[in-house]
C-alpha cells in the first residue's frame, strides 16, 4: 500500500509562523489597551480635548509614530474609551432583566449593578461624566448613543415586565426618567467618595420604585 509522508520540518515551520503571529497579535493588543489606559489616567485633569499624544506614547514607552498604528486621532481613542466604559454594564444590565421577573427586582439588581461598577470602573465613569459634556463631539454622540441604547432597552423591558398598555414613546419616557435618576447615582458617588453608599442606594431605589408607582395610572393617549 502507499504511504503518505509528512514534511516535518514544513509543519514545524508553520506552527512557528502560527506561533509568531498569536504572539505579535497579542503584543499589539497589550499596547493597544496601555495607551488606552494611558489615555485614561492623563485625560482626568483637562479632557481628551487638552490631551496629548506625544505625552501618551512616553508613558506607555513608545515613540509618538506608533500611536498611529493603534488609533488615527484622539477622537478615535476617544470612541473606544467609550466602546469600553459601556460595554460591561450594559451587558450585565441586560443579564439583571433577563434573570428578573418583576419591576421592583430590576430596580434593585440595576442600581446594585451600577454602583458596583463605578466603585470597580471609577476611571471610566469619571472619563464618561466628563466627556459627555465636554469632550469632542464624535466622543459626546458616542456617550449619547449609547446612553440612548441602554435607554431603549430598558423601555423595552419595562413593556415585558409592566403591564400596561402604555405607547413605545410613552415607555422610553419612562426609562429616560430613571436612567436620568441612574446618572445622579453615578455623579453622587465620583464626586462624593466619602458619601455614604448605602444611602445613595437606597435612595437611588426609592426615586426609581416612585417613578413606577407615580406613573403606575398613566393612560396613553
Amino acid at each position: 500500500m502507499p504511504t503518505t509522508s509528512v514534511n516535518t520540518c514544513s509543519l514545524s515551520g508553520n506552527l512557528e509562523d502560527v506561533s509568531e503571529e498569536l504572539s505579535r497579535q497579542e503584543r499589539k493588543e497589550r499596547t493597544r489597551q496601555a495607551i488606552l489606559d494611558a489615555a485614561l489616567e492623563l485625560s482626568e485633569e483637562g479632557g481628551l480635548s487638552t490631551l496629548s499624544l506625544r505625552s501618551v506614547a512616553k508613558r506607555v514607552g513608545i515613540v509618538p509614530t506608533a500611536f498611529y498604528r493603534h488609533f488615527s486621532s484622539v477622537e478615535e481613542l476617544g470612541l473606544a474609551l467609550t466602546e469600553q466604559s459601556f460595554g460591561a454594564l450594559r451587558e450585565m444590565l441586560r443579564e439583571v432583566r433577563r434573570d428578573t421577573r418583576d419591576i421592583e427586582g430590576v430596580i434593585e439588581n440595576s442600581v446594585k449593578i451600577l454602583v458596583k461598577n463605578v466603585n470597580e470602573r471609577r476611571d471610566h465613569f469619571l472619563f464618561v461624566a466628563r466627556e459627555r459634556i465636554a469632550g469632542p463631539t464624535l466622543v459626546r454622540e458616542a456617550i449619547h448613543r449609547e446612553m440612548e441604547l441602554i435607554e431603549l432597552e430598558l423601555a423595552m423591558d419595562i413593556g415585558r415586565l409592566v403591564p400596561t398598555q402604555w405607547s413605545h414613546d410613552d415607555l422610553r419616557t419612562v426609562a429616560n426618567l430613571m436612567v436620568t435618576a441612574m446618572t445622579g447615582v453615578v455623579e453622587a458617588i465620583i464626586n462624593s467618595p466619602s458619601t455614604n453608599e448605602a444611602e445613595i442606594l437606597q435612595r437611588a431605589e426609592r426615586q426609581l420604585s416612585m417613578v413606577v408607582i407615580g406613573v403606575a395610572n398613566w393612560k396613553s393617549s
